[in-house]
C-alpha cells in the first residue's frame, strides 16, 4: 500500500469507529451491533481498512489492546461487593461452564459443519468466550436487578483471559499435531503460571507508581496504560495471550488491595478503552470476507439457536441450582451470553497461522465466529430486556433516591418523599445528623458509602438518584462531580446562596435543585419559620404561598422541578411542594 492509502485506511478506521459508537447512541443499543455490520461492509468496499495490511503485526496490536480493555474491567471487580451465592455462581459458570460450553460447542460444529475434530475443538474453544464490552452495554440497556447484574459482569470479565488462555493452548496442540510433534497439554497449567507472575510483577509496578511516586491524574493513567502494556507484551513474548490473565490480575489487585492510589476519575482512560474497542470491532470484521460467510451462514444460525436456547440455558441451570436466587433470576442468567472481543481477536488471531499451515476447514473458523458473534449480540439486544421484563428481573423505574445531608429540613423532606412510595436513603457525616436520622425510622446508609463512591469502578447499588443537601456547599458541588459515575442516575446539589463566598460550589455546573430562588439558606430559613413539604396531585390547583420541588411522575420518577422542565400534569401524578411558613 502506498503512503496515502495507509493514511486513508487509518483515517477511515478511526471515523467508522468513532461514528457507529455516536450512531449507537443515539439509537440507544450497544455500539457492537452497528460496528460489526459498518466494518464487515468497509472490508468488503474497500482494502484500505484491511488491519493486515496497515499494521505490520496486527495480531500482537490486538492481544495488547484487549489486554488495556481487561484490566480496565478488573478495576471494576470488587471483591467484597461479590459474596455469599452471587459468588459461588460465578465460579461454577466459570469453571465447569467453560467445559460444557467447549464441548457442546464443538459437537455442535462436528454436527453442523463439515470440518476435522481439530477445527471444531478450535471453534468451541474461542466460542465459550463472553466480555464485558458487550455484556456491559446489555445490561445497561436492560437494568436488571443488582444481584443478576453482578454475577453476569464477574463472569464475562473472568471468563474472557481463562478463555484467552485455552484457545492459545488449544492452537498450539493443533500445530504440533500438524507438525508430527505430540501434544503439550501441560502448557495451560504453564500459562497460568506465566500470567500470574506476570500480574504480580505488574502489581508491583503499578505500587511503585501511584502508591510510591504519588502521580497525579493524567501522569497515574499514563503510567498504568504503559504498565499493563508492557508486562502484557513481556508476558505474550514467553507464552501467547498469558497478557491478558497479567492484564486482568493487575485491575482486579489494584481495585482491590489497600495502598493503590487510584485516581478517582479516569476520563482518559475510559476514552482510550472506548477508542479501543470501536478500532479493534471494525478492524477485525473488516478482515471477513463475504464469499467466505455465504457458504456457513445456514450453518451458523443453527449454532447460535443451540448456543443460545440449549447450551446456555443448560450451563446456567447447573450453576444456580440449588441456590436462593429466584426463577427468573436464573432464567435471566440463561438468557445472556453474547460473544464479543475476545472471541473475535482469538479467530482473526489464529485462523489465519492455521489456514497457512494447510489445516483444512481452518478458513471457516473466522467467518463462523463472526456469524456467531453477530448473532449472539443480535438475539441478546432485541431480546433481553422484554425477556428481563417478563421474568421480573428489570429494576423498577420508582426513582430510589439517596438524600446526602442531616439537617431538619432534609430530615422532613426525606419524610415526605416517602409518603409518596419511594424507598428513601440518607447519608450524613456528622454524629447528630445520623441521630436525628435514625430518630425518624429512615434508613441511613452506612458512614464509608460516599467515600466508596468515590473509586472509580464502585457503584451505589441501588440508588437511582443523588439528592446532595449538606450545609457545605463546596462539599456539595465535588460530590457531584465525583459520585456522578458511581450512579445510575442523575446527581443534583442543593443550590449555594446567591452570595455565597465558597471556593468550589458557585463556580460548579451540575445539576442544581429547585433553581436560583430556592437556594439551601432561603430554603432552610423558610422550613425554620414553620413551612412544611405538602404532597398534593399534580392536576390540583398550586395552593397560595407554596413552591413545587418535586413531580412525581406515575410509574415513580422523581423529577425536581428546577432541574426539568416541569411538563403538563398528567391524572396519577404527584407534586411536592414546599407551603408557605405560618403568619
Amino acid at each position: 500500500m502506498s503512503e496515502d492509502q495507509i493514511l486513508l485506511g487509518i483515517a477511515l478506521t478511526l471515523v467508522l469507529a468513532v461514528g457507529s459508537q455516536i450512531l449507537a447512541s443515539r439509537l440507544h443499543v450497544p455500539s457492537l451491533i452497528v460496528l460489526l455490520p459498518v466494518g464487515f461492509t468497509a472490508g468488503a468496499l474497500t482494502d484500505v481498512i484491511h488491519p493486515d495490511q496497515l499494521a505490520p503485526d496486527f495480531p500482537a496490536l490486538v492481544s495488547l489492546a484487549v489486554a488495556v480493555i481487561l484490566y480496565d474491567a478488573g478495576l471494576g471487580l470488587r471483591l467484597h461487593h461479590l459474596t455469599g451465592e452471587p459468588r459461588s455462581v460465578v465460579v461454577r459458570l466459570i469453571l465447569p461452564g467453560v467445559l460444557i460450553t467447549w464441548a457442546a460447542g464443538l459437537g455442535l460444529v462436528m454436527a453442523l459443519f463439515d470440518v476435522p475434530l481439530t477445527v471444531a475443538v478450535m471453534i468451541g474453544v474461542i466460542l465459550v468466550v463472553s466480555g464485558p464490552t458487550v455484556v456491559g452495554p446489555l445490561l445497561d440497556h436492560v437494568r436488571p436487578t443488582d444481584r443478576v447484574r453482578k454475577i453476569l459482569i464477574w463472569e464475562g470479565s473472568l471468563i474472557d483471559p481463562i478463555g484467552g488462555i485455552l484457545g492459545a493452548v488449544a492452537f498450539h496442540v493443533i500445530v504440533h499435531l500438524q507438525s508430527g510433534e505430540g501434544p503439550r497439554f501441560g502448557m495451560f497449567f504453564g500459562s497460568l503460571a506465566v500470567g500470574l507472575a506476570g500480574g504480580a510483577v505488574g502489581v508491583l509496578l503499578l505500587w511503585a507508581t501511584l502508591r510510591r511516586m504519588r502521580l497525579g491524574e493524567t501522569l497515574g493513567t499514563l503510567a498504568q496504560l504503559a504498565a499493563v502494556v508492557a508486562v502484557a507484551a513481556g508476558c505474550d513474548m514467553l507464552l501467547d495471550d498469558t497478557g491478558l490473565i497479567a492484564a486482568i490480575v493487575m485491575g482486579m489487585a489494584a481495585a482491590n488491595l489497600p495502598g493503590f492510589d487510584m485516581p478517582a476519575r479516569r476520563p482518559f482512560f475510559e476514552t482510550v478503552v472506548q477508542l479501543i474497542i470501536g478500532l479493534l470491532f471494525i478492524s477485525l470484521s473488516s478482515t471477513v470476507a463475504p464469499r467466505a460467510v455465504v457458504p456457513v451462514l445456514l450453518p451458523s444460525l443453527a449454532l447460535v439457536a443451540g448456543l443460545v436456547l440449549v447450551v446456555r440455558p443448560l450451563v446456567a441451570g447447573l450453576a444456580t441450582a440449588r441456590t436462593h436466587l429466584g426463577s427468573g433470576e436464573r432464567a435471566f442468567i440463561g438468557w445472556m451470553a453474547p460473544r464479543g472481543i475476545v472471541a473475535a481477536s482469538t479467530a482473526a488471531t489464529f485462523s489465519a497461522t492455521l489456514v497457512d499451515d494447510g489445516l483444512s476447514g481452518a478458513e471457516d473458523i473466522l467467518p463462523v465466529t463472526f456469524l456467531v458473534i453477530v448473532g449472539t449480540v443480535l438475539v441478546y439486544a432485541l431480546t433481553a430486556r422484554p425477556v428481563a421484563a417478563r421474568l421480573g428481573v428489570v429494576r423498577p423505574a420508582r426513582t430510589r433516591p439517596l438524600l446526602v445531608g442531616g439537617a431538619p429540613w432534609v430530615v422532613d423532606l426525606a419524610l415526605t418523599l416517602r409518603t409518596v412510595g419511594l424507598d428513601v436513603l440518607m447519608w450524613a457525616g456528622l454524629a447528630r445528623e445520623r441521630r436525628r436520622i435514625e430518630e425518624a425510622g429512615l434508613e441511613l446508609a452506612p458512614g464509608e458509602l460516599l467515600a466508596a463512591a468515590a473509586d472509580p469502578g464502585a457503584r451505589l447499588e441501588g440508588v437511582t438518584a443523588v439528592l446532595l443537601c449538606t450545609d457545605d456547599d463546596d462539599f456539595n458541588a465535588l460530590a457531584s462531580v465525583v459520585v456522578q459515575d458511581s450512579v445510575e442516575g442523575p446527581v443534583y446539589r442543593i443550590g449555594p446562596p446567591p452570595d455565597s463566598s465558597g471556593v468550589v460550589a458557585p463556580y460548579t455546573g451540575g445539576a442544581v435543585l429547585f433553581g436560583p430562588e430556592l437556594a439551601r439558606d432561603a430554603l432552610a430559613a423558610r422550613h425554620g419559620r414553620g413551612a412544611r413539604f405538602l404532597v398534593r396531585p399534580a392536576t390540583d390547583p398550586l395552593p397560595p404561598g407554596s413552591t413545587t420541588l418535586f413531580v412525581v411522575r406515575r410509574d415513580g420518577r422523581l423529577e425536581p422541578v428546577g432541574a426539568v422542565p416541569p411538563g403538563t400534569p398528567a391524572e396519577g401524578e404527584a407534586r411536592v411542594l414546599l407551603g408557605p411558613a405560618p403568619t
